[in-house]
């Protein structure tokens, strides 16, 4: 039992520590949401604008540009070839809204570029959606039967390390998108001087959340590998 309460307190401190990282980013993300979408951008343009405007630039065709629900919920998915824009940044003219919209269409290029990493990940999305099923009845056999399984804990190992695979997949992903928009928006006077400045800060914190979800997947992954080496000693 002491055993299980010093690995179990050990898991939940370092998962802790992950946890309150990503807290502190999302809360940094919606602050600069809420401070860019007030200020807009000289152009005048609106976030489907910008979408229709950077996918014309690129020569990239067939995608088509919606308006989704919530906030925060902006995403391009490559299997209906789709950018789908929260209400704030689909019909918005502000930073924010130019930032991200141009950041999604980033994927859109990258799409039709064959970006590799794209590629990559996308491939990877249906053993991801498997492995995250299986996470948590994993851990729940780890710590309450065989903590000092080797056979459980490798199993535990191959799947959380198929989810963190993603999670750092995603990192090149999220931020050659931003790269892209980023010289879009710079190159064609579409955000200029403290827009721009602006711009580059709030997809900045974006990435930031993929950074802080790759940290939390590899801090668990590190933690049952540890794991695993204690039951070799």
């Amino acid at each position: 039992m002491e055993q299980f309460m010093s690995s179990y307190m050990g898991y939940i401190v370092l998962t802790g520590i992950a946890t309150v990282i990503g807290m502190i980013v999302q809360g940094r993300l919606k602050a600069k949401f809420q401070k860019y979408s007030q200020i807009p951008i000289s152009s005048g343009m609106t976030g489907r604008d910008v979408a229709e405007a950077m996918l014309r630039h690129y020569g990239v065709g067939g995608v088509k540009i919606e308006q989704g629900q919530g906030m925060l919920t902006d995403h391009y998915n490559p299997m209906s070839k789709t950018v789908s824009l929260s209400p704030a940044i689909y019909g918005g003219r502000s930073i924010m809204a130019a930032a991200v919209a141009a950041h999604e269409c980033g994927h859109a290029v990258q799409h039709a570029t064959a970006y590799p990493m794209l590629q990559m990940r996308s491939n990877l999305v249906p053993i991801v959606q498997i492995a995250s099923g299986l996470q948590q009845y994993l851990l729940i056999a780890i710590f309450m039967f065989s903590m000092n399984n080797p056979t459980l804990l490798l199993v535990a190992i191959g799947v959380f390390g198929v989810t963190t695979l993603f999670a750092l997949v995603t990192l090149p992903v999220e931020f050659d998108a931003s790269n892209r928009a980023l010289v879009w928006l710079k190159q064609t006077g579409t955000t200029r001087g403290q827009e721009y400045d602006g711009a580059k800060d709030a997809l900045k914190w974006a990435a930031m959340t993929y950074v802080a979800a790759a940290l939390a997947a590899l801090i668990s992954l590190v933690y049952l590998i540890m794991r695993y080496m204690s039951t070799r000693d």
